[in-house]
């Protein structure tokens, strides 16, 4: 697969490119809030989200292209690509290095508004646990999915 990324344990030096792909993110998409500015974000990611969370990322030539925050309690608490690299199947991949590291279930919240991502988890196997109404910093509603390795579920 040529389109394929290096995925690889995020190093602190990673962070300012993570927190780049996020206030992108953020900053292109309409419905979602900005709560915290550029440079609280990129803080965040080099002083609690680096430290605190297994983070790995997605390099494609020379550049990350896409990473992914797991906590200790089997949450995802981010996944986001770089616009650019998007539909190259990134995303996949990053999910199951999560699964790899995580491999009896994954649990991560994604905002109801975010229908590109709801279909995407989906289709990776996760199901929808619950849903919430406006219970985060951003004040929208988010739906709980969890992912259960086969053997979990029997």
């Amino acid at each position: 697969m040529t389109n394929s990324a290096v995925i690889r344990p995020a190093e602190r030096t990673d962070m300012a490119a993570c927190a780049g792909i996020l206030n992108r993110w953020i900053d292109a998409t309409p419905w979602m809030p900005r709560v915290h500015d550029h440079a609280d974000v990129e803080r965040y990611y080099a002083d609690t989200v680096f430290a605190e969370r297994r983070v790995i990322v997605a390099e494609r030539k020379n550049d990350v292209a896409g990473f992914l925050a797991l906590s200790d309690d089997r949450y995802v608490t981010a996944l986001y690509i770089d616009a650019p690299h998007r539909g190259a199947g990134i995303g996949s991949q990053l999910v199951q290095a999560a699964k790899d590291l995580s491999p009896e279930e994954l649990n991560l919240w994604t905002f109801e508004h975010n229908r590109d991502a709801q279909r995407f988890y989906q289709h990776q196997g996760f199901e929808v646990e619950r849903r919430t109404d406006r219970d985060n910093e951003e004040k929208l509603p988010d739906i709980h999915y969890r992912w259960q390795a086969k053997e979990m579920q029997a």
